[in-house]
């Protein structure tokens, strides 16, 4: 039987009469949930079951239609539902469908991607992979900030020689389904506790408005150590400007942008290039309203950094008039004196081993006498043997 995977991603409507939880039915060990049984109706008294097999375990009948559960333990996770009644003696509702509370915490977490990208647009399809060393027989793919009943959804696993990966095709995709999404695994003795939520994983929506156009100042080709600008500029007064690098996870944003000559430009200073620094970048504009859903893509600008890398065990020299500012004039310069300096040390070398040299040879019997002699300014004879 394959293994069951479970996506939390909070897109049915709900009954007349629903059971919630808030801040969101995925919680964290030691954390605090309180759950919400909501309906137009005007009912008087609210009931809250948990549900332990096919018996329904009463927690909660009040006037009160919320139930908060703090600190929040393993035995906590599950499925609960709600009725409600228009006073005490009448006959209750209809149960609300189950709502999934799952404990996370008990495992490492997991490693979430998206593929090809995070950045989505509008009606393409996405792969969202939830990837882990332990072998997890369900996984749970869940959306920050939804309340509301959790659907199920049952995806197929890829087993790995030191891995399993749950796999979650989510598309076409629309405004609905953008926003952060973790992932946690669990195993089927202990379906609902799972392990630590992985890092967020943020699904955008591209080309809700006109693309901005990004460049340098100092052209896509840029030398080592040089200062480098992006400058993404665009007709629309965004909030925000993203500045994204291929096969990078994260981008950096800045909050604005300055008009100029009737256009309005964010500046990313990227600081001295290195090889580090060379791809190809794109930006976005987005609002704060719905900053999940960016503008179209400005054009790619790829970047290369050209010169020679300096070498790790050269100290960085500051410029001369003679060298220049280039990056490459340093390594030369360097060059230079890292060869004067090997120099000395060899006559230095040469010098203490004359030195030690010399006096062995003052040690010799021969050299002493003659040493005694020549300070007498007595003649020397030697008697061959």
């Amino acid at each position: 039987m394959a293994p069951k995977l479970i996506a939390v991603l909070c897109l049915g409507a709900p009954d007349k009469l629903s059971l919630s939880a808030r801040p969101s039915p995925v919680v964290p060990l030691g954390g605090r949930v309180t759950l919400s049984c909501d309906s137009p109706l005007r009912f008087v008294t609210f009931t809250i079951y948990k549900t332990s097999g096919t018996q329904d375990r009463e927690l909660h009948t009040g006037h009160s239609s919320n139930f908060t559960i703090s600190p929040v333990t393993p035995g906590h996770a599950g499925t609960y539902r709600c009725s409600g009644s228009f006073s005490h003696t009448s006959q209750w509702s209809a149960h609300s469908k189950s709502l999934t509370i799952v404990v996370t915490g008990a495992f490492r977490k997991p490693s979430i991607s998206a593929h090809p990208s995070a950045l989505v647009a509008a009606g393409a399809r996405v792969t969202v992979r939830c990837h882990s060393e332990l072998a997890f027989d369900d996984f749970i793919l869940y959306k920050e900030g939804h309340t509301q009943h959790s659907q199920e959804l049952d995806e197929g696993m890829e087993a790995g020689t030191h891995y399993v990966e749950a796999v979650f095709r989510l598309g076409p995709v629309t405004p609905a389904h953008t926003g952060a999404y973790r992932c946690c695994g669990s195993f089927s003795h202990s379906r609902y506790e799972c392990s630590a939520p992985s890092d967020p994983l943020e699904i955008v929506i591209t080309g809700k408005h006109k693309k901005p156009s990004l460049s340098t100042q100092v052209g896509p080709m840029m030398g080592l150590g040089e200062n480098v600008t992006l400058f993404c500029i665009s007709e629309i007064s965004f909030d925000r400007y993203h500045l994204w690098r291929e096969g990078a996870p994260h981008c950096q944003w800045l909050s604005g942008g300055q008009r100029h000559g009737g256009a309005f430009q964010a500046n990313f200073s990227m600081g001295l290039a290195t090889p580090a620094h060379g791809g190809t970048y794109r930006c976005y504009g987005s609002f704060n309203a719905s900053p999940y859903e960016w503008s179209a893509p400005s054009e790619p600008l790829h970047l290369s950094v050209t010169g020679i890398p300096q070498s790790t065990f050269l100290s960085p020299m500051e410029p001369t008039p003679e060298t220049g500012s280039h990056p490459h004039d340093y390594t030369e310069g360097n060059l230079i004196r890292m060869g004067v300096a090997v120099l000395v040390l060899l006559v230095l070398g040469v010098f203490l081993l004359e030195s030690c040299t010399v006096r062995k040879k003052e040690k010799h019997p021969i050299c002493r006498k003659k040493r005694t002699m020549i300070e007498n300014k007595a003649p020397f004879r030697t008697t061959e043997t």
